[in-house]
This record gives structure tokens, C-alpha cells and sequence, in this order.
């Protein structure tokens, strides 16, 4: 478990969600999974961050600790969620564009088991 400030971040991979909390209640979340073809990645689906704590820097948060994660582990993220795409085109020094093969694969994967997300 990770902290920024007052918030907690909890990976629950066997969920596939990353989650914010803040004295002890979720107040954010990225739905991810883990690519099965290798070298492997952590695919970034959706991020959302609960209602009446949006404006706080909470979706970035959680982005930049899911890339921590994904560099702690040694693989790509392809963040297939608009805006952990955004937030990485963003701050290209700390998200690294996953090989272009690696996101066709990651996109073959979501499209082939939608209920991944």
C-alpha cells in the first residue's frame, strides 16, 4: 500500500481494481487487468473517482500509482481509459508509451472477455 497525503492506495489485482481510500472509505478506483500474452502490462480500463470528491487530484493520483506499480514490477501500462491516456500524453517523463504491440494485444484481450470491464 502506497500513500499520498491523507489517501491510501490499495491494489486488489485479484479484483483488478486499484483503489484510493480515505479513511477507510473508497473514494476512487482504476479498473485494470493484467495482460495474459507476455511480456506482460497492466491495462488501465476505466478510472473513477466517487462523487463529492471529484476536483482533488484524486484520478491523477491514482494514475501515477498505477504506473509506480507497473515500473515496481517491470512492465508497460496501456492505459486504454481515456483519461489515464490523457494524464500520461501529459506527463510523458513518468507514463512510458507501451510497445505498440503490447496495446493491440491488450485491446485484442478486452474485446475478447468485455467483462474485464
Amino acid at each position: 500500500m502506497t500513500q499520498s497525503g491523507t489517501i491510501e492506495f490499495e491494489d486488489e489485482r485479484e479484483a483488478g481494481r486499484l483503489l484510493a481510500v480515505e479513511d477507510g472509505q473508497v473514494v476512487g478506483l482504476i479498473a485494470y487487468f493484467v495482460l495474459a500474452e507476455a511480456p506482460g502490462a497492466l491495462v488501465a480500463v476505466h478510472t473513477i473517482v466517487e462523487p463529492g470528491h471529484e476536483g482533488r487530484g484524486i484520478a491523477g493520483d491514482l494514475v501515477h500509482a498505477f504506473y509506480g506499480i507497473a515500473a515496481a514490477e517491470g512492465v508497460p501500462v496501456v492505459p486504454l481509459c481515456p483519461y489515464a491516456a490523457s494524464w500520461a500524453a501529459r506527463h510523458p517523463d513518468e507514463a512510458p508509451e507501451a510497445p505498440a504491440e503490447v496495446a493491440a494485444a491488450a485491446r485484442a484481450q478486452l474485446d475478447a472477455s468485455p467483462d474485464l470491464w
